[in-house]
């Protein structure tokens, strides 16, 4: 298995004095601790950028190094508001192995942050599902294409709701 962090609120640090978030390191290694992941895995990271920050060039960093890596299982640690934006990049690359995209809508510093559950989510899903490229948040997993972060609710759901 391979982990890439991209950063995203999963990775951000909250600075007492001014109120502001900004990265200083992942979390990944002590996510991955806690959660007693006994998976074989190469963690690298990437960058550490708001999702929103992430360029077309930074997107192409990804992919390159997705196509390159040996594993055929990724996890990528993503921003959650451009995660279908990548995930389209990757897709359309059609590299034949599967991908989970996953992020957080709290910082892991806050303490009850979502994103020790959806890294464990995530992993799962990368070991059980057939090649592609997925989104995996809230417990659950969607295809890259049919998925969106509802801004007033706070979860992802699908496209196509019946």
């Amino acid at each position: 298995m391979r982990i890439f962090v991209t950063g995203g609120t999963f990775d951000k640090e909250y600075n007492e004095l001014n109120g502001q978030l900004y990265f200083k390191d992942t979390h990944i290694q002590e996510l991955l601790k806690l959660g007693r992941c006994r998976l074989p895995f190469e963690v690298e990271t990437l960058m550490l950028l708001d999702s929103l920050d992430i360029t077309d060039e930074h997107r192409n960093q990804l992919l390159e190094r997705c196509k390159s890596c040996n594993e055929n299982r990724i996890v990528i640690t993503h921003g959650t508001d451009t995660m279908t934006t990548t995930g389209k990049v990757l897709a359309e690359a059609n590299l034949g192995k599967t991908i989970i995209i996953t992020g957080a809508m709290i910082p892991y510093t806050f303490g009850s942050s979502d994103g020790l559950f959806n890294l464990g989510s995530a992993l799962a899903f990368a070991q059980s599902l057939p090649a592609g490229v997925y989104i995996a948040m809230n417990g659950r997993y969607f295809p890259w294409d049919n998925v969106r972060k509802n801004r007033e609710s706070g979860w992802f759901e699908e496209l196509n709701l019946n």
